[in-house]
Formats: structure tokens, C-alpha cells, sequence
């Protein structure tokens, strides 16, 4: 690990700001068909969810804080229906803009994604509906970000590289709230989340590359998994992609603390660094653990094995929220990534895309208690 201290992360006083955290990204409508696969279903089960709307959803419906999402959805059924589930978990949508609807879609639309859960040896699977969705035409200018990261304030802000994929204009959008959110002194995280489906018909991994290497220059926490740090990134350190099963977490230390060293290296601005790692031994059994570098020190959770999976969807983002409310409430970066994986593993064991727990499940969890009947 390189030494050399940097400057810890300290969110604003909550009294200072209207909102604990503020996310930029797309809400879809997921259709789930339950135990069935897609092309054999005759009925989805409906719920809201996207990579970076899951993380504010969970900052308020879980741990009880107050979160906003800025989004753009169409004016029509299906957008009201999105907003409906929003505000069951407790979002604020005062920053949703609004689209016209066209009547059948061809400018402008809500984006949709159906996604099967997987089971055993059959793999979670996922299909999106998404082209021309109205949160992929937010123009940089259209919300006033001086507004909400200025007068009204925001303690962190959160977004990510699935929003960053989804046109030409997205990374742009990004950039300006990330300019703004920095100059207010609010806490800025990023989320990789590499898609191979959105990027590919944007210029593949090489332009993703690209963008997220512009994208991160510009905040203070990143998150990924094992594999984000090479495909949105292109740091690739030799021998990693080659531990996959390994037993031993050292070897995992080893290996991820040299990318985390690369990281630092390229982004010295990056002040936070979270790997969330998982061995697949089958959809529904994964081994679930983490690596991160906080305040000049590495932090970590080994592998918690052997964990059972209803839903995979999600893990990542039940991680970052857990992460992030720790942080929030005070509490340091080895208390924050316990919280991180633990929130992570509970929103794994619920269908849909965002977390069913609650704080009192996280804290258990934390706290080492089993998972025995609560009477």
C-alpha cells in the first residue's frame, strides 16, 4: 500500500442541508416474471429500480434519511406509475422533469427493463428496453444544480457509470452536477457499474474508458466490483482476473491492494476506494466480501460464505447506500464497509431491484446475530 496521508471525507452538518444525499440517474420499470423465464411468462410482477436510484431509495426507506433523485420520466401512465413507486420508498421527486408524451414512444420514453431472478446453474439474466428513455435527455443545463447543491444543500451526492452509458449528453450532465456539488463541498461518489450492453452501441469498452476516466477526475468516493476497475476503467493488473475461487482472502488483499495503488496512482483525487468482490458458485450461492481504501488505510470484510441468494440484482448498490449512511451517521470507514456488505447481502435476499431491510436488519447482521426467528 503507497503511503502518504489525504485529506479524510467529512459530509456537511445535516442541519446545513435539505437532503442527506442526492442521486443523478434513470428510474425503469423492471418486470420480473417471479420463478419463470421471460419468453415463457404470462405474468411480470412490477418494480421500480436503477442503479443509482437504488442507493438514494435505500438512504431513505432503510436507514431512515432524506434523499432525492434527480431523474426525467415521460408524462404519460406508465412515468406517474414509476413516480408512485418512488414515493412508496420515500423519495422526493421534486426534481423529476417532466416529458411529453408522443403518443407511442418514437421520441421519447420510460425506460423498461425485464430481468429473470436465476436459480442454481441458471444465471440471472436481464433485458433492458431503454432506447431514447427521457432520463437520457436531460440537457446539463435543465436542473438548476447551483439551486439544489447551494441554497437548498445536499451532504453527498451520487451517481454513477450505468447513467454515464446511456447517451452522448449523460457524461456531460454528470460533469456539471459533479462541477457544481464540488464548489458547495458536497461529498461526490461514483459508482462504475459496467454495462457491456449499454456501452456497446456507444463505442464499446475502449470509449467507456474514456468517459469514466474524465467522469472520475471529478469525485471523491468510487465504487466497483472485481471486474468494473478493468472494463470501465482499463486498470488491469496482471494476475487478478486470475484468483477467481481462490480460498485464501490474502491472496485477495494482495491482489486488490494493488488496484487499489493503480487507482490512487491515475486519481489522486479519489479519496474513497470500495471493491465489492463475489465468487459465484451459483445463482442462487455466492460468497460475498469487500476491499476498500479509507482515510490512508485499507479496510475490509472477507468472504461471507456460502450466502444465499433470491435475487442477485441490487447487491452492488445495497452495498453503496450501506456505505454511505454509515458514513453520514458518523461512523468510521471499517464500521462503514461492515455496513456496506451486510446491506448488500440483505438486499440479495428479497426480489426486485432495491432493498427490502431495514436498519434494525442491518444493524443485526453487523452486530454478528443470527438469522433466527424474530418473535
Amino acid at each position: 500500500m503507497t503511503k502518504g496521508v489525504v485529506a479524510s471525507i467529512v459530509p456537511k452538518s445535516p442541519d446545513m442541508c435539505r437532503y442527506d444525499l442526492v442521486s443523478l440517474g434513470e428510474v425503469m420499470l423492471r418486470l420480473d416474471p417471479g420463478e419463470h423465464r421471460i419468453e415463457m411468462a404470462k405474468s411480470f410482477e412490477v418494480w421500480e429500480g436503477g442503479g443509482e436510484y437504488n442507493v438514494a431509495k435505500a438512504i431513505s426507506s432503510v436507514f431512515g434519511m432524506r434523499s432525492a433523485i434527480v431523474t426525467a420520466l415521460v408524462d404519460n401512465p406508465v412515468g406517474h406509475l414509476i413516480e408512485r413507486l418512488m414515493l412508496q420508498g420515500r423519495i422526493d421527486s421534486s426534481f423529476v422533469q417532466w416529458r411529453a408524451f408522443d403518443d407511442v414512444g418514437l421520441q421519447c420514453r420510460n425506460g423498461i427493463n425485464f430481468t429473470e431472478r436465476g436459480f442454481g446453474v441458471r444465471a440471472a439474466h436481464g433485458v433492458a428496453d431503454r432506447g431514447h428513455s427521457a432520463a437520457s435527455q436531460i440537457a446539463p443545463d435543465e436542473v438548476d444544480w447551483k439551486k439544489l447543491f447551494g441554497a437548498i444543500g445536499v451532504r453527498w451526492f451520487h451517481t454513477g457509470g450505468i447513467y454515464a452509458a446511456l447517451s452522448e449528453s449523460t457524461p456531460e450532465v454528470i460533469a456539471t452536477a459533479c462541477k457544481v456539488a464540488s464548489s458547495y463541498g458536497t461529498v461526490i461518489s461514483y459508482d462504475l457499474n459496467y454495462r457491456a450492453s449499454l456501452w456497446r452501441a456507444n463505442g464499446g469498452e475502449q470509449w467507456a474508458h474514456a468517459v469514466n476516466r474524465n467522469l472520475v477526475k471529478k469525485v471523491d468516493v468510487l465504487f466497483g466490483n472485481e471486474e468494473d476497475f478493468r472494463t470501465s476503467l482499463g486498470i488491469d493488473i496482471p494476475g487478478v482476473n486470475d484468483i477467481d475461487g481462490v480460498v485464501d482472502w490474502d491472496i485477495y488483499r494482495r491482489a486488490y491492494s494493488e488496484v487499489i495503488d493503480e487507482v490512487r496512482s491515475v486519481f489522486p483525487n479519489v479519496k474513497g476506494i470500495m471493491i465489492t468482490l463475489r465468487r459465484v458458485k451459483s445463482a442462487s450461492r455466492n460468497d460475498w466480501g469487500a476491499i476498500g481504501y479509507w482515510n490512508d488505510a485499507i479496510v475490509e470484510v472477507p468472504f461471507l460464505r456460502d450466502m444465499d441468494i433470491m435475487d442477485r440484482i441490487g447487491g452492488g448498490d445495497g452495498f453503496a447506500s450501506g456505505f454511505i449512511y454509515a458514513l453520514l451517521a458518523g461512523k468510521d470507514g471499517h464500521d462503514a464497509i461492515r455496513y456496506g456488505i451486510a446491506h448488500g447481502a440483505l438486499a440479495m435476499t428479497t426480489p426486485g431491484d432495491s432493498s427490502m431491510a431495514t436498519i434494525g436488519d442491518v444493524e443485526r447482521l453487523v452486530g454478528g446475530q443470527s438469522p433466527r426467528v424474530i418473535r
